[in-house]
């Protein structure tokens, strides 16, 4: 390398670290928020005593769904004006829904603000991610991205314990107030550090492409998230789903005589791209079902709070934390391939552990602390760098749509994971005894999602720095 093409390097990475910050930054709130909410839903419903518990549960469902469904639209557009004018935009509506959260006087209007979070966290999640690609040279895209992914991994699985000592300390409506000096940094800092890389020559998607992907989402989201309260074979969630898959063989359809695509069917053509979202869906079913199985199982099984829960929880997401740099620095020598492989195997050998070591008298440190290491390093391993070789396979214009495919799945596989959990352990009427041998159909869950993950790594091509 040249001594002009070193200075260059260095004084774009002396530039990329307040875009990797602010991105990361804005990004955490929404993944938090999607979490956070499961601790403070008792408190909610004791200050909406009048409204149902199907209504209470759309405070969860609308901003999931919402999220999911336009995901993948709201990336497509970041890719027309820019991400950085895309990502203002989204913590703007996100920030605001939260200060609407925070003060709703009725369920409705709680809900509504909840659909409003959802769209502003649609906006900002894929142009956060593009301005981390754009900002870093092709040979550091592994490390960034690796920090840039499990900040998301951090934040979602830190919810529990955050939300226990707010709910605890000030109540409900302060957990949708700690997202406003989040947002107020994004978008003080926003404009003076983050730079803009628009494409005027990206199209803008037909609106009946767009309209086609958000019912398709939306209406799989809702047959998954209501199948906790109407039943997996029931005729509601069978009848949604059905209808969800048939509005989506249409939208594919439609992609491919449109000469203004909302998604670019040509980019599963691209192996890296296509295994890693194939990679992001099952492995994030793995984690939804891990995450809020282990919650449950310590709540309901041990009959801890879900404050004590929460906290039991917390170090995982920390290690991820720390674990991610050195695993994406890692990278950059051997690629991401290996690191997918292993991360694979090794929630299949958590799985496994937790099938026969997990007791039904509380041990944390038999039952939880090895498991939740080794988890933890599989986390580490397998997000950041599933995010990360599918990110490098995009081209340049289209990293917008691209990114918010990746995190689109991901958004739908962790929802699948604890509607899963919830078919498998949400029966109420179980006593203790019976509820603790269920779990063993999560167990046994994660550890063939590990091995599937693991496969969808052997047709990767191997990314490594020369």
């Amino acid at each position: 390398m040249s001594a002009s093409s070193s200075d260059a390097t260095e004084t774009q990475l002396s530039k990329g670290g307040p875009t990797l910050a602010i991105a990361s930054l804005a990004a955490m709130a929404t993944y938090l928020d999607s979490s956070v909410l499961f601790v403070a839903f008792p408190d909610i419903t004791q200050s909406f005593t009048a409204a149902t518990t199907s209504t209470l549960s759309w405070v969860l469902n609308a901003y999931t769904i919402t999220f999911a469904a336009l995901l993948i639209p709201a990336g497509k557009l970041a890719d027309r004006v820019g991400p950085k004018q895309a990502l203002l935009v989204g913590a703007l509506i996100f920030t605001a829904a939260s200060m609407v959260c925070g003060l709703s006087p009725s369920i409705e209007i709680l809900i509504f603000a909840r659909i409003i979070q959802g769209l502003g966290a649609a906006v900002l999640v894929p142009s956060s991610l593009a301005l981390v690609l754009s900002a870093y040279p092709r040979e550091k895209l592994p490390q960034v991205v690796a920090i840039w992914g499990a900040m998301g991994a951090f934040s979602a699985a830190l919810g529990p314990s955050v939300g226990g000592v707010i709910v605890n300390g000030l109540g409900w409506r302060w957990i949708f107030f700690m997202n406003l000096p989040i947002g107020a940094v994004t978008l003080i800092l926003g404009p003076r550090y983050l730079k803009e890389s628009k494409n005027p020559e990206v199209r803008i998607p037909n609106l009946i492409g767009v309209a086609l992907v958000a019912v398709a989402a939306g209406v799989m989201s809702f047959a998954i998230v209501n199948s906790d309260t109407a039943g997996w074979a029931s005729a509601t969630t069978l009848t949604m789903a059905l209808i969800g898959v048939a509005i989506l063989v249409l939208f594919v359809a439609h992609q491919k005589r449109t000469q203004a695509p909302t998604l670019d069917l040509d980019l599963f053509a691209l192996t890296n791209f296509r295994w890693g979202i194939i990679a992001m869906f099952i492995y994030a079913i793995s984690f939804g079902a891990m995450f809020f199985g282990s919650l449950l199982f310590m709540v309901e099984v041990w009959q801890w709070s879900i404050l004590k829960a929460g906290f039991a929880i917390a170090p995982g997401p920390a290690l991820v934390a720390i674990l991610a740099a050195v695993f994406g620095k890692l990278a950059l020598r051997v690629g991401q391939r290996p690191l997918i492989l292993t991360g694979g195997v090794l929630l299949t050998v958590s799985a496994i552990y937790w099938l026969i070591a997990l007791s039904f008298e509380p041990n944390y440190w038999v039952g939880f602390v090895p498991p939740f290491t080794i988890v933890a390093i599989s986390i580490a391993l397998i997000f950041p760098q599933v995010t990360s070789i599918a990110a490098q396979a995009l081209p340049a214009d289209r990293s917008g749509v691209g990114s918010a495919a990746i995190q689109s799945v991901r958004q739908f596989g962790q929802t699948f994971g604890v509607a899963l959990t919830l078919a498998f352990v949400g029966n109420t009427s179980y006593a203790r005894r019976e509820l603790y041998g269920h779990f063993d159909q999560i167990w046994w869950t994660l550890a063939i999602l590990g091995l599937l993950t693991t496969l969808c790594g052997v047709p990767m091509a191997v990314t490594k720095k020369d």
